[in-house]
């Protein structure tokens, strides 16, 4: 009943007031994200082995590959998009 949470946990809470509070007064929107040159950089790669790993299976679809060709194609692009997806 009520209102439904915002956030998980207090500590959740806690980072969501520090961040607005180290934006608040500069040019940054409040939701902005902030990486270092490094993080980006293999943000940035991660995205592209993803790419590519969509480009394969779409290229093999195309030619008329076999199913476990196909199969290992879809591994692969499963492997390059749960590593993206682990930046946060």
């Amino acid at each position: 009943m009520g209102r439904r949470r915002q956030y998980c946990r207090q500590s959740c809470r806690q980072r969501a007031y520090e961040q607005r509070a180290m934006v608040k007064g500069t040019s940054l929107a409040p939701d902005a994200v902030v990486l270092s040159a490094d993080e980006a950089a293999q943000l940035s790669d991660r995205v592209y082995q993803v790419r590519c790993a969509a480009e394969d299976v779409a290229t093999a679809v195309e030619e008329g590959a076999d199913a476990a060709e196909l199969r290992q194609l879809c591994d692969a692009l499963m492997r390059a998009a749960k590593a993206a997806d682990g930046w946060r």
